[in-house]
């Protein structure tokens, strides 16, 4: 693959340098742009929301923070460390599936379905990319599942299929599945969009428990209250590029943007 370089950036997340930094990203789909120039850096222990009608590029954008999809052009950072690929004199070779696979577990994700292994009890659920991806015993692992099910309030489910549980449980399975990997990073790809509305505060508030705890978070999501509420820094995203960023008092009360503007009209 061809991909156009960005001079590099300096490395590491030495105070005061962002853990995320993604420089003039373009992505598309055959001939259709989806990312035109993305550009966002994201601080060590912030929580980052991107908004955006549909087709704006959020989710892609976020998929290929962790290289579930290749960039066209750019380059994107995570500590310091390009994701996919590897400078090899003036272009970009793309890491191995394995590397790349490596590099991926530093970055948690959590999807809008549950993508839970149904044959596998919740324990399995949490056990299996550890053990796969990271070489880590599995005894060393149990344990640290069975306190990440603790932490999202679903102690003593470890025997119980992903068919046995409520939507809600199923994602706070997903996300306690993900902490067990112990990211550096957690990207929330509208996390509760599949959930009946009862549903949804169950998750939200295990994020908010994250927010607070100091978890670094990219979170897409059309909940406008939490990104009001938790988040450090809300993007607003159209065609493919940031057309407005800023704390969320400056984004919902005092949007500059046209389109920012538009966009929170129809959401309020």
């Amino acid at each position: 693959m061809t991909n156009t370089l960005t001079p590099a950036a300096g490395s590491g997340t030495a105070a005061g340098r962002p853990l995320v930094v993604a420089r003039d990203v373009f992505k598309s789909y055959g001939s259709a742009p989806v990312l035109q120039g993305m550009n966002l850096e994201v601080m060590p222990g912030s929580v980052v929301c991107l908004l955006g009608s549909s087709g704006s590029g959020k989710t892609t954008f976020l998929r290929c923070i962790n290289h579930l999809e290749r960039i066209d052009a750019g380059r994107i950072e995570v500590d310091g460390a390009l994701v996919g690929y590897e400078d090899r004199g003036d272009h970009l070779l793309e890491l191995s599936e394995q590397a790349a696979a490596r590099q991926r577990s530093t970055m948690a994700m959590v999807f809008q379905q549950f993508n839970l292994f149904p044959h596998m009890t919740v324990l399995g659920n949490l056990v299996e990319a550890p053990v796969r991806v990271k070489g880590e015993s599995r005894s060393e692992v149990t344990g640290r599942a069975s306190e990440m099910l603790a932490r999202v309030g679903l102690a003593g489910r470890e025997s119980s299929y992903p068919s046995q549980l409520s939507g809600g449980q199923q994602q706070r399975v997903a996300i306690a599945r993900a902490l067990t990997m112990r990211p550096k990073l957690m990207l929330f790809d509208e996390p509760t969009s599949a959930l009946d509305p009862e549903l949804v505060g169950e998750v939200l508030d295990v994020m908010r428990d994250l927010a607070s705890q100091g978890m670094t978070m990219i979170v897409v999501t059309h909940e406008m209250a939490f990104a009001r509420d938790v988040a450090d820094h809300v993007v607003i995203m159209d065609g493919g590029v940031v057309v407005e960023e800023g704390t969320p008092v400056e984004v919902f009360e005092r949007p500059q943007h046209a389109r920012t503007r538009a966009f929170l009209k129809h959401t309020a």
